[in-house]
């Protein structure tokens, strides 16, 4: 289980640990939607003080979650950005142990929040504050099917190869109306569904 654009770090139990803040999810996924920010524009957006994003910068520095902007800011105020490349939150390693069950299950779960507060949001107001294109090719979609493992390896693999192309060649893109853009993907067994048999595949249901 995978938390990825491109799979460049497995998460240890140390680095799973560390993350595992809300506060300390929320300014990463905040670094990575809207790019850089400084603690105190972060505590700002955030509704928090600038002391606490400062200390869990640090921490989140510590641990190679974010960096600093090389030739922005001052001794004052440093600018913070996402250090660049995929996450994998959910490695074998780091998960056999209950701790790092526990750790990565939180990071998701908050994670997730995240996630739906902006797919809310767009639900609720992008008809009164986007212009009619960026609602035109804008989608909310499920799909469901049926798949054996090896195929949704596939699938996925799949996906990640498109997300190359256009997600994150275009990450730091500065050209007119762009913006930022969330993508959300996941592809995962259905927990209560019924699993074929091995000697039933090539029958029909």
């Amino acid at each position: 289980m995978a938390l990825v654009v491109q799979d460049d770090r497995d998460l240890d139990l140390v680095a799973l640990r560390a993350l595992a803040h809300p506060l300390r999810v929320e300014i990463l996924d905040t670094l990575s939607t809207y790019g850089s920010f400084t603690a105190s524009g972060l505590a700002e957006r955030l509704g928090e003080s600038s002391g606490a994003t400062s200390y869990h910068l640090r921490q989140l520095e510590k641990h190679g979650f974010v960096r600093e902007v090389e030739g922005r800011g001052t001794s004052r105020e440093r600018w913070w950005e996402r250090t660049p490349g995929g996450l994998n939150i959910g490695s074998e390693d780091a998960v056999k142990t209950p701790a790092g069950r526990s750790a990565a299950t939180m990071i998701f779960r908050q994670m997730r929040f995240n996630q739906e507060r902006l797919l809310t949001e767009f639900v609720e107001r992008s008809h009164d504050e986007l212009p009619g294109e960026w609602l035109e090719n804008s989608t909310i979609s499920t799909f469901n099917t049926r798949l054996t493992p090896s195929q949704m390896k596939d699938f996925i693999a799949e996906f990640m190869k498109l997300a190359d192309k256009y997600v994150v060649a275009n990450k730091n893109q500065v050209v007119p109306n762009s913006r930022p853009i969330m993508v959300n993907f996941n592809a995962f067994p259905v927990l209560d569904g019924d699993v074929i048999p091995d000697d039933k595949t090539s029958q029909n249901p």
